[in-house]
């Protein structure tokens, strides 16, 4: 059971929100973005409960989602399968990007960027000029377009509403809405970072317009000593709420991530005991509640969405003068 707590004037916020919403046909029942409150409220605590300012963003994000890929969001997750396509093991030598598990002592899920591994190693080497720094995407588009590369980014980033948020909260038997998110800056410089300002800005906008409120926690390590002028350039492209869920950590990161997340669940590479062993590592994995799904369903010869059936009971709480007052709601898991 989720309990979402709400101010009275919060409350009847959703309520008008989801009325209009619905009237106005922004959107309809099954639409892939998701229709229950959970997600509404990810638009309006996004636009501070402003209803026009929620509606224009959802209706932005439904516009996106239909022509994103040249055919919407659905077509693309169809034929780019976010945890089985040709190139995915060669995008993630130089731009891995994965969810890993479910468990935190805050449950929420975990969300990992790793985009310099290559890098990493030929600085090690000693081996890393001006030359060499081009190296990361040039390598990668060797072996996939920069288009594929960028869709792979946009399903994985739809996965979480899609597939990973559902099923987690499923495994957990209570709503998880939120990641944390940790991206490792090791090898990575500012030559890098101009290599990929151009990505990672417009991942950031996706991220921030088309699946708002769903980063609880955004802790960078390993950061260099160049990054507080990198920190000066992105921290404008994202949301004053954005930036302060955001840790910035150098090499001494260990004890901070395993305040938050528990050892198990925590890549040995970032300083946890998973390895994730005779399943491709942590990263290729896709270890989760949505990969056991998926496997339960090929098992059973299913293609139906992981975000359908079953059901959790999703509470809200009005926050009154002398007491809560509950309003218990049957809420689709999706």
């Amino acid at each position: 059971m989720t309990v979402i707590s709400l101010t009275p004037e919060e409350k009847e916020t959703l309520e008008v929100f989801r009325r209009q919403v619905f009237d106005e046909e922004i959107i309809r029942e099954g639409d892939s973005v998701g229709t229950d409150d959970t997600t509404l409220l990810r638009f309006l605590r996004a636009r501070k409960f402003n209803l026009n300012e929620s509606k224009k963003m959802l209706q932005n994000c439904q516009q996106w989602r239909k022509t994103v890929g040249g055919d919407g969001i659905d077509a693309l997750y169809n034929r780019l399968d976010p945890y089985d396509y040709p190139e995915r093991e060669e995008i993630f030598k130089s731009w891995s990007m994965y969810f890993h598990k479910a468990s935190s002592p805050q449950g929420l899920l975990l969300r990992i960027l790793v985009t310099t591994i290559v890098m990493a190693i030929l600085d090690r080497q000693g081996v890393l000029d001006a030359v060499l720094e081009l190296w990361l995407l040039i390598e990668l588009y060797k072996h996939v377009t920069p288009e594929k590369h960028w869709e792979a980014i946009v399903v994985n980033a739809d996965s979480l509403t899609r597939e990973v948020l559902p099923a987690a909260s499923r495994a957990a038997g209570e709503r998880i809405h939120q990641s944390i998110v940790i991206v490792d800056l090791k090898g990575f410089g500012l030559s890098q970072f101009w290599q990929v300002k151009s990505l990672a800005q417009a991942s950031f906008q996706i991220s921030q317009d088309y699946f708002p409120d769903t980063m609880g926690q955004l802790l960078i390590i390993n950061a260099p000593s160049s990054f507080t002028f990198i920190w000066g350039i992105i921290k404008p492209w994202l949301a004053k709420e954005t930036v302060e869920k955001v840790d910035i950590l150098g090499s001494n990161y260990r004890e901070v991530l395993l305040d938050v997340v528990d050892a198990e669940n925590l890549p040995e590479i970032l300083g946890g005991t998973c390895t994730c062993e005779g399943e491709g590592g942590c990263d290729l994995s896709g270890a989760g509640p949505w990969m056991i799904e998926r496997k339960e369903r090929k098992r059973n010869g299913s293609t139906e969405d992981s975000g359908s059936g079953e059901k959790t009971e999703e509470v809200i709480t009005v926050t009154e003068r002398n007491s809560p007052v509950t309003h218990p709601i049957d809420a689709d898991v999706n």
